[in-house]
C-alpha cells in the first residue's frame, strides 16, 4: 500500500509470521541472518562484500554488495530501537548522499506469532519508485518468512 502527500511518499507492507516477535526483530539486526534474506545470492544476483552493523540508537550500518560490476553500499543510522516491537532507521545508498529515507518497523505479538508492519517514508521526488519500493520490501519480507521457515524445519 502507498500513500502520497505533497511532500512525502509512504510505502507500507504488512506480513504475519508464525515466529515470535523477538525472532523477527533480531532478523533485522543480525548480519548473518541479513545475508540470507535481504542481501546476497539467495536474494538476487549479487555478492555480499561487507555487512557491518552497530545496532543501537545513533549507531550506523553499512551493507555493501556487488551487483554485476557495480558496488552498492546501503547505509543508514538507527533512530529508535525498542526490542521486540519497534525499529526505526534511515535508509540510503552512498552513491546518492543526502537522499536517505526513513524505515519504521513495528512488530506486534499475536497468539500464533507476530505481525510485521513496515513503513518506508521517502521524499516526494521518489514517488515514481513507490511501486517498485513496495514490491521490493514485499519480496524481501517474503524471503525472510521463507528463510525462517527453512531454518525452523532443520
Amino acid at each position: 500500500m502507498k500513500k502520497i502527500t505533497d511532500q512525502r511518499v509512504f510505502v507500507q507492507v504488512e506480513k504475519a509470521f508464525d515466529e515470535p516477535a523477538e525472532t523477527i526483530f533480531d532478523a533485522w539486526l543480525d548480519t548473518d541472518m541479513l545475508s540470507h534474506w535481504m542481501f546476497g545470492p539467495a536474494v538476487r544476483n549479487e555478492e555480499v562484500l561487507n555487512l557491518t552493523n552497530d545496532p543501537r540508537p545513533g549507531g550506523r550500518f553499512s551493507f555493501q554488495v556487488r551487483r554485476d560490476n557495480e558496488i552498492l553500499n546501503h547505509i543508514g543510522a538507527y533512530l529508535e530501537i525498542n526490542r521486540p516491537s519497534l525499529l526505526v532507521f534511515t535508509w540510503g545508498v552512498d552513491i546518492e548522499p543526502g537522499d536517505e529515507s526513513v524505515v519504521t518497523i513495528r512488530i506486534t505479538s499475536t497468539a500464533t506469532g507476530c505481525v510485521l508492519q513496515l513503513e518506508h517514508d521517502m521524499d516526494i521526488k521518489w514517488s515514481e519508485y513507490a511501486d517498485r519500493t513496495e514490491e521490493g520490501w514485499t519480496y524481501m519480507i517474503g524471503l525472510l518468512h521463507n528463510y525462517l521457515q527453512r531454518h525452523r524445519n532443520k
